[in-house]
């Protein structure tokens, strides 16, 4: 065990360091897939919230990157490359279409990076609950990552039911707000 600052205390680091490498590798797969949305999503409203998702997805690797050097955790490069191959494989998935792209990646994609933002969020809820009894950890950074977190999912959550709802039809509504009707 490594006593923090506080007298509180971090327990098995060597686990806390698989738990960042893995959140890591998702931000780098994040980066990634935000990075081929933006080129489908070129020239419409989509466009500018791709981009800030994307500087903040890059702010946000950053900032756990710092984190784990504060904490002595090594960064695991081969679960960085490891996690951009998986990306670029996904790319050759089956989607029903051979040569051009399918409208149902649109609906994949936004699904995938709404829930991976959920995910992010809990890791980053985890750190700043460590922060309280480890100083090395900046708990103002995990409590701005937090609510940046929440206000992607909410665009995102958005997002993918407007997408969803020009590939399949429907109407882009929360169901709480066709409750609501």
């Amino acid at each position: 065990m490594t006593e923090s600052s506080t007298g509180g205390s971090l327990r098995n680091p060597e686990l806390l360091g698989v738990y960042c490498n893995d959140h890591l590798a998702a931000a780098t797969g994040g980066i990634e897939l935000v990075s081929r949305m933006l080129g489908r999503w070129r020239g419409t409203p989509y466009e500018p919230h791709l981009e800030k998702l994307l500087d903040e997805l890059r702010e946000e690797r950053s900032g756990l990157r710092a984190t784990m050097s504060s904490l002595g955790l090594p960064v695991r490069q081969y679960k960085q490359l490891a996690t951009w191959v998986g990306e670029k494989l996904t790319r050759a998935k089956l989607n029903g279409r051979l040569v051009s792209r399918s409208p149902l990646s649109d609906v994949i994609e936004f699904e995938f990076i709404a829930t991976a933002v959920l995910a992010k969020r809990a890791g980053f809820e985890t750190l700043r609950a460590l922060g309280e009894v480890d100083r090395r950890i900046d708990v103002a950074l995990f409590e701005r990552l937090i609510d940046q977190a929440d206000d992607q999912h909410t665009w995102l959550a958005e997002a993918r039911r407007e997408v969803a709802a020009d590939v399949f039809g429907g109407r882009p509504e929360a169901a709480s707000d066709a409750a609501d009707t």
